[in-house]
């Protein structure tokens, strides 16, 4: 079965396709950040009622905590996800974040979009709007998302461990490529990241480019016994034996 995907382009200009996060994940993270609220609702009444600090609902101690609540119930969302870079509890939890649609991480702006679009998503038509919008579009987005440009994908990839590219080489480990040092940590992160996207999607395409890159800002040709994917991955080898020599 295809796996739903949303093409993320990188900082580098590299484009990778990230996992859509579908209804079913959705709904979990709300139902579980809903429980949370409920969970602090319930407590609060039951060590009121052990403390009888409240006698009457008019005291201003009790009016201001019940304002308090309200607020950040109302704001939750948008709060966490601009601190928590696109996630409250219940998304952390599914595994799941929001992200633009143009690669980089939402504005702040596009947070508030999204959230103030709750209420056409959610408040005023029972939760169904959104909950449909999100079943029927490409990107499962619901109508804040596609007004603020922004969707939710899934932040751990289904990778199993004989799909990690790099492992630690040994000390007798001879680079191929010498002039590796060119590069830097985020350029082997990026192609660390290239190749687990490529065991998810069995997008080729994207070895080729990034071997393309990779290679022309080296300045090498990749050997003709070595395909796209053993020069990736002999790169992050040879700057791992490269840099660890200059440590």
């Amino acid at each position: 079965m295809d796996m739903e995907t949303v093409k993320i382009n990188t900082s580098q200009h590299v484009d990778i396709d990230y996992p859509v996060a579908g209804l079913g994940e959705r709904v979990a993270a709300y139902l579980i950040d809903f429980v949370l609220f409920i969970i602090i609702y319930f407590l609060a009444i039951i060590v009121f009622g052990i403390t009888g600090l409240f006698q009457s609902f008019t005291n201003p101690i009790f009016m201001i905590l019940v304002i308090i609540y309200g607020v950040c119930y109302v704001f939750y969302d948008f709060l966490c996800e601009v601190a928590f870079n696109g996630q409250s509890l219940g998304k952390k939890l599914m595994k799941i974040k929001v992200t633009s649609l143009d690669g980089g991480q939402p504005s702040i702006g596009q947070y508030f979009i999204r959230w103030i679009f709750r209420i056409v998503d959610f408040t005023l038509t029972a939760n169904l709007l959104g909950f449909i919008s999100v079943a029927v579009s490409d990107k499962k987005q619901r109508i804040g998302d596609i007004v603020a440009g922004t969707t939710l994908i899934r932040t751990v990839p289904a990778t199993k461990i004989e799909h990690i590219a790099f492992h630690p080489v040994g000390e007798d480990y001879t680079p191929i490529f010498e002039n590796v040092h060119l590069l830097a940590d985020s350029d082997i992160e990026l192609i660390h990241e290239v190749i687990r996207t490529y065991y998810r999607t069995h997008n080729a395409q994207l070895i080729y480019q990034m071997a393309a890159k990779v290679s022309g800002h080296l300045g090498v040709t990749i050997p003709q016994d070595m395909n796209e994917m053993q020069f990736l991955k002999t790169v992050s080898s040879d700057y791992i034996q490269v840099t660890s020599r200059a440590v």
